[in-house]
This record gives structure tokens, sequence and C-alpha cells, in this order.
């Protein structure tokens, strides 16, 4: 990892630190209804948190891959049963983005 890409992602932690989980996947793993909401949420704000409450260690990675994979989003952080994921915008909204927005 080049160091301005290493420098990115510490500021990327710094800033989802202050975030708060904004979807809990549960149970069986991705519903429909739940990708449309990390969908929604990932629209809105790029950066969010996601509370993985599936078991295992081997289940919480599955998951976390499924939910980069279908999308198109990049982990940046995990730690125990929390996920930080980014996925930019082409335009983002200022009132919503934790990118663009003070917090």
């Amino acid at each position: 990892m080049s160091k301005s890409a290493n420098t990115d992602h510490r500021q990327l932690r710094a800033i989802g630190h202050k975030l708060k989980p904004v979807v809990t996947v549960a149970g069986n793993g991705l519903s429909d209804g739940v990708v449309a909401e990390l969908d929604r949420a990932l629209n809105d704000h790029e950066l969010i948190k996601v509370k993985l409450s599936v078991g295992s260690r081997e289940a919480r990675a599955a998951t976390t891959r499924e939910i980069c994979e279908r999308l198109g989003a990049q982990l940046i952080q995990s730690v125990g049963n929390i996920i930080l994921v980014l996925r930019r915008s082409p335009k983002p909204d200022p009132r919503l983005s934790n990118l663009v927005r003070p917090l």
C-alpha cells in the first residue's frame, strides 16, 4: 500500500470511528431488503458502519465479502462485529455524505 493510500485509510478510519452502525445484518445473511438498505445508506453517506450479528468469525468474513461484492463497496476496517465500508459517489450530497460534511 502506498503512503498516500495508507494516509487515506487512516483518515477514513478516523471518520468512521465517530459513526454509529446504520444497518445490522443478522441471522442467515443478506436478504434483498438488507441489501437495498445498505445500498441506500452507501448512496447517501458513502462511508458507513455495519453491525454483523451472524455468528462465527468465518460467517462474518463471508458476509463481509458478500456485502462488498454485491454492492461494489470496499472494506476499510473490521473490528469484532463491526465493519466500516466505503463506496464513493460520483456526486456526493454534502448534507448527507460522511466524507464531505464535518462531523
